[in-house]
């Protein structure tokens, strides 16, 4: 497997890998990460469709990229996903699978076609005081030695990283400013998460800084996740003769390892709560989705709390790993990320408009129609002075095919559920859908005298305790994560969020995609590129970019510096003079 950039390989076909319709291919779990890997078996390596079976706890495919109806409960979403033009994996796969609404098209051409049309951006990005505008002003309001403390981290090798949390990097410089309130609710970063993650991210997504405020640089799906991107994949490969095995647990896999060699000999299953057991031998291969973060999620319901269930359950995505890490070191650490979920956890709510009351507060911080089926809010809107920290999102309307056409899903989550809300008294995780929805419309303007009725007969709010839903980012060393396909391996890979792939972003659509794309080049010498992770972090001009947009526009020239750093600066100036450098950081305005 090699990494490529440029369009030379992009659109090309590779030659079919020899043998690979002797080969079979067994998948456990059927998230993103595995539909992508079977789609580039498929695609890439040119595997007969039967030869391939996805095993599946679940009766339904895609893992944490769901968007469910469920019976007597209502609408849920557990999330969303910000995407944006340089997912080069996610892209590559996507112009290859076909539209399930519109015959002769591609996923991809739906997609560009919606966001040329539609485009993303917030008109009201931070409220305060019961929905009215913060004022951010499109700011990060940082200083000079807070973008010091940003500049130092870019620049810090991973190895002085492993371990260490956000606050042992940041202090007030950066943590009280607006850049980490987009930050840390855009991207869903507790203080105490991991450092390296976030360099990981201030790198991948330098050429979106300037975007921040407005959240212009995300493109996203016309329905919810699994309607615009799970069903065209699982019909892509049913079509092509896969098989999906739902209700079927993987309870463990057994290897042989000797003199290293590394081998997935045997899958332990229960099927409808029978024990069966896949004995392997070279021609079958093993695609791993190790740990989840929807792992031990609970539904609540309008007048019911969730569950908050905190260590991993026998038969789950972390119990199955914790089995294959004990058979080998370089299968990873997964208790380095389940094993504090105080520090990763999250109520995530659906509410469900049920008549018009609500809209006319929607409209007043939005300043769009909700029902107009565009864009609604443009990606988050946080309640800055909530105790929560509760942000939410109105995607384009409906977000569902079977959706009434006068009603609104509104997305919302918490991300310190322990905190006691402002209005109702109590803790978000102990909170009912009707108490947290209470919450919200209090957030968003809504007359103390009509709160309460408004959230009883006008909505209807499902809420979800998510243990692990952000531990990815928990502090990690390296070997934690195991590498995609570990030194050794011969018929096996790691997919999904926590497995290593250098330099792409955890918690992104594209790294389950990548990890996918690299495990089936891997395994089966499959001859072309995997699009390299794009490069704006080499970019000088995105770089210029990003200081300054960081500075609010103000120069570096307009530093405070002491006598000595102003003759250090005048001479670098006067060397610069007339030449092609000063030119550029005249037109990027560092200069």
């Amino acid at each position: 497997m090699y990494y490529s950039s440029g369009n030379y390989e992009a659109f090309a076909r590779p030659l079919k890998p020899e043998g690979v319709e002797h080969k079979s291919a067994y998948f456990i779990g059927s998230g993103l990460a595995a539909l992508s890997a079977a789609c580039f078996l498929v695609r890439d390596a040119q595997m007969p469709g039967e030869n391939i079976v996805f095993f599946e706890r679940d009766p339904t495919p895609g893992g944490a990229l769901d968007g469910l109806e469920y019976p007597e409960i209502g609408y849920v979403m557990r999330g969303g996903r910000e995407m944006d033009n340089h997912f080069e994996v996610m892209w590559d796969l996507f112009r290859s699978i076909p539209s399930i609404e519109t015959e002769g098209v591609s996923v991809l051409d739906e997609y560009y076609w919606l966001n040329k049309a539609d485009p993303n951006y917030s008109l009201c990005r931070v409220t305060e005081k019961q929905g009215k505008d913060a004022h951010t002003d499109g700011k990060f309001a940082m200083s000079d030695a807070g973008n010091l403390e940003l500049l130092k981290l870019f620049f810090t090798p991973d190895e002085q990283l492993y371990n260490k949390r956000i606050t042992d990097v940041f202090d007030d410089e950066v943590l009280k400013s607006n850049f980490w309130t987009y930050w840390r609710t855009m991207f869903a970063f507790y203080d105490e998460n991991s450092a390296l993650e976030m360099k990981r991210y201030m790198l991948r997504f330098v050429h979106h800084i300037d975007g921040l405020p407005d959240l212009r640089a995300l493109r996203f799906t016309r329905y919810n996740q699994y309607e615009s991107m799970v069903l065209p994949m699982v019909t892509y490969l049913e079509n092509h003769g896969v098989h999906f095995q739902y209700n079927t647990q993987v309870v463990d896999v057994r290897f042989e390892i000797s003199g290293g060699r590394k081998k997935a000999q045997r899958i332990e299953l229960l099927v409808d709560g029978k024990q069966e057991f896949l004995d392997l031998d070279d021609e079958d291969y093993v695609f791993i989705t190790n740990g989840s973060n929807v792992e031990n999620s609970s539904i609540g319901g309008q007048d019911q709390p969730c569950e908050y269930i905190r260590e991993p359950q026998p038969g789950g995505s972390f119990d199955l790993w914790r089995k294959i890490a004990a058979q080998d070191p370089s299968f990873g650490h997964p208790e380095k990320f389940y094993s504090n979920p105080e520090e990763c956890k999250w109520v995530s709510v659906t509410v469900n408009t049920l008549d018009e009351k609500i809209l006319p507060y929607i409209t007043a911080i939005t300043k769009r129609d909700p029902l107009s089926g565009k864009v609604v809010t443009g990606g988050i809107v946080t309640a800055q002075d909530s105790g929560w920290l509760l942000s939410w999102t109105i995607n384009r309307q409906p977000q569902f095919r079977s959706q009434p056409k006068d009603q609104v899903l509104v997305w919302l989550y918490g991300l310190y559920p322990n905190a006691v809300g402002d209005y109702v008294k109590k803790p978000m995780k102990d909170c009912t859908g009707k108490e947290i929805c209470m919450e919200w419309l209090y957030h968003i303007g809504v007359p103390v005298n009509r709160i309460e009725d408004l959230a009883t007969n006008s909505a209807k709010t499902i809420p979800v305790m998510m243990p692990f839903a952000s531990s990815y980012f928990m502090p990690r060393t390296a070997g934690d994560r195991p590498d995609v396909v570990p030194e050794g391996a011969v018929n096996f890979a790691f997919i999904g969020n926590f497995a290593e792939t250098p330099r792409d972003t955890v918690f992104t659509t594209e790294y389950s995609m990548r990890t996918a794309m690299e495990a089936v080049y891997t395994l089966f010498d499959v001859d072309r590129g995997v699009p390299e992770v794009w490069g704006s972090t080499y970019d000088i001009r995105d770089l210029l970019s990003a200081l300054v947009s960081l500075r609010d526009g103000r120069p570096l020239t307009d530093m405070k510096l002491n006598f000595k750093e102003r003759i250090v600066l005048r001479k670098a100036l006067d060397f610069i003079k007339d030449t092609d450098v000063e030119k550029l950081l005249t037109e990027y305005h560092v200069i």
